[in-house]
């Protein structure tokens, strides 16, 4: 399964978040695109409407088993996808802002 690290992240990167709704809620990366595991295949329309056409999607969880899953199905289905190692956990202790559902500091779940 390719990776990448949080340190190894770009501000402009796309970042599909896959995380719960409560999850989501409490705190995530500013600008992801949010779409819960469970949720992902019936809702793959959205996801391919909001990714890029022709660059690397960045998939996070909370630590990094979810966000696999869904980066081996992209992939498989033929999009540059990769795994945010360590996921949101990570990213927050990295120091990367994390937002709430009103876009006022969040935590991690």
């Amino acid at each position: 399964m390719p990776t990448v690290e949080v340190a190894d992240l770009e501000d402009d990167d796309f970042l599909l978040d896959v995380r719960e709704d409560e999850e989501w809620r409490a705190g995530h990366a500013a600008g992801a695109l949010h779409i819960p595991l469970g949720e992902f295949v019936a809702r793959y329309g959205e996801f391919t409407e909001a990714a890029p056409q022709d660059g690397r999607v960045h998939v996070i969880c909370r630590s990094g088993g979810r966000s696999a899953q869904v980066a081996m199905y992209l992939v498989q289905q033929g999009v540059d996808a990769v795994n945010v190692d360590g996921g949101m956990q990570l990213w927050a202790a990295a120091g990367r802002p994390v937002v709430d559902a009103e876009g006022e500091p969040g935590f991690v779940l």
